[in-house]
């Protein structure tokens, strides 16, 4: 089954059943985002959605984002990148795994997706934001879409908004785990006055 087909199954909402829980008289539920597609798991979908409109709108062909070793975001990318017919560039931080990333489960799996690597040393990437390292990549690999590490930008943020629907308006505290952020800004956005 493709993207697409995972995509249009409802995401679930699953009640969390405890003792403690049940003491305390709360009700806990969690939104099933993982479920949405193996390798675009959690918030990814989300983030990539409107981004990948974006970089088709544009007439981009390869997409260049940034990440670890063991990335769920550059694993992400490579899969939507090749089912949306996308050249994938990942910029791995840390230029010693550039003879042992075949061992690496994650940078493998994005390889076998088509995903090409630049590793760059640790401090090389703490400049990835800036205007001259982007200008060599775009020289090195020609014009593309560039996401940044992690997913998050106004696109990701847009996208993640989604996961809170009008169903949702009986919670009233919404919690979820930090990265960079992008999915909380969303839900933030999402969220009703009371929530």
């Amino acid at each position: 089954m493709g993207l697409k087909e995972h995509i249009l199954l409802r995401v679930p909402t699953q009640e969390i059943l405890l003792p403690l829980i049940k003491e305390k008289n709360l009700r806990l539920f969690v939104r099933r985002e993982d479920t949405i597609h193996p390798l675009l798991s959690g918030n990814k979908y989300r983030k990539l959605k409107f981004n990948l409109e974006a970089a088709k709108e544009q007439g981009h062909n390869r997409l260049i984002t940034f990440g670890g070793a063991f990335s769920n975001h550059i694993t992400a990318t490579a899969f939507a990148g090749k089912e949306q017919g996308f050249a994938t560039v990942g910029v791995i931080r840390g230029d010693e795994l550039k003879d042992s990333w075949r061992l690496n489960p994650t940078l493998a799996l994005a390889s076998e997706l088509g995903m090409q690597f630049k590793f760059v040393s640790r401090e090389v990437y703490r400049t990835k934001n800036e205007s001259y390292f982007i200008e060599q990549l775009i020289e090195e690999y020609g014009i593309s879409y560039i996401l940044p590490e992690g997913g998050t930008n106004e696109l990701a943020i847009k996208g993640c908004q989604e996961i809170l629907s009008k169903e949702d308006v009986s919670f009233d505290v919404i919690c979820c785990s930090v990265g960079t952020g992008g999915t909380l800004a969303g839900l933030i956005n999402a969220s009703y006055p009371q929530q």
